[in-house]
């Protein structure tokens, strides 16, 4: 199996760590007896005081279009509310907030782009211009919290609703559309939170309607960093606590010139993110890489097999993107190529063959995905080591359910009695983990007792459930090395949680940012 590698490192998944001098310790201290407990008191006692006035003002059907010009009450609504959302921010110690450029009304650019998002902070720009967000609908159950959020008009999407994106991005088209009778909508198209060292791959639900954007940009200039909100670190109560304790806390929204796309762009939604990342990109300072937030999933799933660091199965799940092959349908159509890489008995299998099974034309991104497996470059591969990648990439965290199935009826890589020998055990491991070469010498040994030469299912599931960090005494880290690989490395990528509501089919990949087309 030859590799092309993306790297990702845990510790590029997290933020900065805190290494605080002695007095800024003590004065952390001082603050959370003294300050910290007042400021928390006037947060909430400004959000009870805005409950009753969101209330109000959100009664009635929640799709129904805004009344233009809104009536007096109504505007004067909306100035007690951002009066009283500034007052809870000036109370969290964000006494200045920094506003650069000039921010384009509804008719002009529907949809605000945010970008880099990185923490729950980021709702100071929602609320000082009461655009309209994208968020869970489990968010309008929180108690008062969903009354705020409901008078903003967001977008809700549902995660139990399997066709929801698709009627979320419908309804961002109809509003973006709407002449300015909406509230702009604003949107954090990296759909998860990072440390702000680099942008990732925008999703392409802000751009799908094809009508101008204006970017914004977001920093947070503070000598010490308690903002960040990521998935290795701190958590919420804890960033809450400490950007508490400060008594000055910093933060600059920039408005970046309206982005009219190009007609090219209209066409081609992942082109127009590409472009409109690395335009906010170059006004950062920062890099742009193309992970996503499924890749960080994948990296960081909790399963007895951690992947390494540079695993080549985030690029062989960034292809199957490309394919515009929808994970929830790969898990399902799991079992079948499960029972056509047994039907194989071991044949390898060609380029129109493998087409074929995955129901995709022959394509340039299918042959990249196809050469991940075609060890020998002979064309042809084993279908066997696709269904266990396949496994690994739909269900991360379910170590056991993947081995289980690459033992599946037959023993995909063994015998007819469901048993396998060390090297099919090897095959097994090293597609599981993305690495072309692995020794497990040692588990097999550990896991064959008896010393039968082969082990089955049973004795792997028995010997993982009575030593869950096997795969850490055994395999890690120095077995788990790729073959060289002539893809270069993206920058870093540190991921969070965000709700995310582009679908599944768009592009992605390492193409290079076109220019826009007049």
């Amino acid at each position: 199996m030859s590799r092309r590698v993306y790297f990702l490192d845990s510790s590029l998944v997290s933020r900065t760590p805190w290494n605080w001098a002695p007095e800024v310790t003590r004065r952390v201290a001082v603050m959370t007896l003294t300050l910290f407990p007042v400021r928390l008191l006037v947060v909430v006692l400004m959000m009870l005081l805005a409950w009753p006035l969101a209330l109000v003002s959100s009664l009635g059907p929640a799709g129904r279009e805004p009344e233009q010009p809104p009536a007096l009450w109504r505007r004067v609504v909306d100035v007690l509310l951002r009066a009283i959302m500034r007052t809870m921010w000036l109370a969290g110690g964000f006494h200045h907030v920094a506003v650069k450029g000039r921010r384009a009304p509804p008719t002009e650019a529907a949809i605000l782009t945010l970008a880099p998002h990185s923490s729950y902070f980021d709702a100071i720009p929602v609320t000082m211009t009461m655009s309209s967000v994208v968020m869970k609908a489990e968010s309008r159950d929180i108690p008062i919290w969903g009354t705020l959020i409901k008078y903003i008009r967001p977008v809700f999407v549902s995660r139990t609703d399997q066709d929801s994106r698709r009627k979320t991005v419908e309804e961002i088209k109809r509003r973006a559309q709407s002449g300015g009778k909406w509230p702009q909508i604003m949107i954090f198209p990296e759909g998860t939170c990072t440390n702000r060292t680099c942008l990732i791959t925008f999703k392409p639900g802000a751009f799908i309607p094809g009508v101008p954007v204006q970017p914004v940009v977001l920093r947070y200039p503070n000598k010490l960093d308690t903002i960040t909100w990521t998935w290795q670190g701190p958590g919420a109560l804890k960033i809450l606590w400490l950007t508490l304790c400060q008594f000055h806390s910093q933060v600059e929204i920039e408005f970046l010139p309206v982005y009219t796309p190009s007609e090219e762009e209209k066409r081609d939604p992942a082109l127009y993110a590409r472009n409109v990342r690395g335009v906010m990109a170059e006004a950062l300072g920062v890099a742009v890489t193309d992970y996503t937030f499924e890749d960080c999933q994948l990296a960081l799933a909790e399963g007895q097999l951690r992947l390494p660091a540079d695993t080549c199965l985030l690029e062989f799940a960034r292809l199957l993107r490309g394919l515009g092959l929808k994970p929830e349908k790969l898990e399902q159509d799991l079992d079948r190529h499960a029972e056509s890489a047994r039907m194989t008995q071991g044949r390898r299998v060609t380029l129109p063959e493998f087409a074929a099974q995955l129901g995709v034309p022959e394509s340039e991104s299918l042959e990249d995905l196809f050469s991940l497996f075609d060890e020998g470059g002979g064309g042809e591969v084993d279908l066997r080591e696709y269904v266990v990648a396949l496994s690994v990439v739909c269900r991360p965290a379910r170590t056991l359910d993947t081995i289980q199935l690459a033992f599946k009826a037959s023993a995909m890589f063994g015998s007819q009695d469901g048993s396998v020998e060390e090297h099919a055990l090897s095959s097994i491991l090293k597609t599981a983990l993305g690495v072309a070469e692995l020794t497990v010498t040692d588990l097999f040994r550990a896991i064959d007792q008896e010393r039968k030469g082969r082990i089955a299912f049973a004795d792997f599931k028995r010997f993982a459930e009575a030593n869950p960090d096997f795969a850490e005494e055994y395999l890690y880290p120095e077995q788990t090395r790729p073959r060289s690989c002539a893809r270069t490395p993206p920058a870093p990528t540190p991921n969070g949680f965000c709700a995310d509501f582009s679908p599944e089919n768009s592009a992605t990949g390492t193409e290079p940012v076109r220019k826009k087309l007049d």
